[in-house]
């Protein structure tokens, strides 16, 4: 008698472990998966993961032939669903977001010296104040990383490895959401930047796009920040100790 209780709770318990399952995923099918990542996305505040989608899916899910098919699904569509900065999130479609400028955050406009910084920041990357200040051929003044680094497109990636230790900058995760990029090789190449206008025609036949360092990881030449705690102190001894004005004054050579 006891024995055949015993094997009824255990046939109950297992019972209820299918139920449990059965609750998360009542169909296995590849139109559920779909609705589930949907849904997923839909939800998320920020742009998530292929790996935490996964959590909420079977072992055996293809999660990125999931999202590639969802990808095209939207495709054309109001929202798209679409990969920043390695991540996955639904968008307004970019040749409709202009109607929702009035609903968009304002923000924070940046001057043409920090633009022009956080342009060879991203290209140049890892790139020191002194590298920045040479391509520009002007000093750059009091503020402008502070600004672009407050803003959180910009941050401080080690010290390399000459005379002085200078601070290396490079670009953060936020910046590609802000930009709609999935990775630093989305930047507009030579030709793009020329069809846009923002190149002049008569370039020197040698110009050409720099190649950005592509990930977190320190390059041969930089090193790691003596001390996190201390990267605001950093900035300030790598700046100038007076204010050199906006867009910049030329520099000494």
């Amino acid at each position: 008698m006891a024995n055949a209780t015993a094997e009824m709770m255990a046939g109950q318990g297992e019972s209820k472990q299918r139920e449990h399952y059965v609750t998360i995923h009542p169909r296995s099918d590849r139109a559920h998966l779909l609705r589930v990542i949907e849904a997923l996305l839909f939800a998320a505040s920020e742009p998530v993961t292929s790996e935490a989608l996964a959590q909420s899916l079977p072992e055996e899910a293809d999660v990125q032939g999931l999202l590639d098919e969802l990808q095209r699904h939207y495709a054309g569509r109001g929202v798209n669903v679409v990969q920043v900065a390695g991540k996955w999130t639904i968008r307004t479609a970019g040749d409709l977001s202009f109607l929702l400028r009035r609903e968009a955050s304002e923000q924070k406009r940046l001057s043409r010296a920090a633009l022009e910084t956080l342009a060879i920041v991203a290209y140049h990357q890892p790139v020191t104040r002194a590298e920045i200040e040479d391509i520009r051929g002007v000093a750059i003044s009091k503020g402008t990383l502070d600004t672009l680094m407050e803003v959180g497109w910009v941050k401080m990636r080690g010290r390399k490895r000459t005379p002085g230790r200078p601070v290396t900058y490079g670009t953060t995760e936020s910046f590609l959401r802000h930009f709609g990029l999935n990775e630093l090789l989305d930047l507009p190449g030579l030709l793009e930047l020329k069809g846009a206008g923002l190149l002049d025609a008569n370039l020197p036949p040698d110009f050409d796009i720099p190649q950005p360092r592509i990930g977190d990881d320190l390059a041969e030449d930089e090193e790691p920040l003596d001390d996190p705690a201390d990267e605001q102190a950093a900035l300030e001894m790598d700046l100038p100790d007076e204010d050199s004005g906006d867009p910049g004054t030329p520099k000494k050579r």
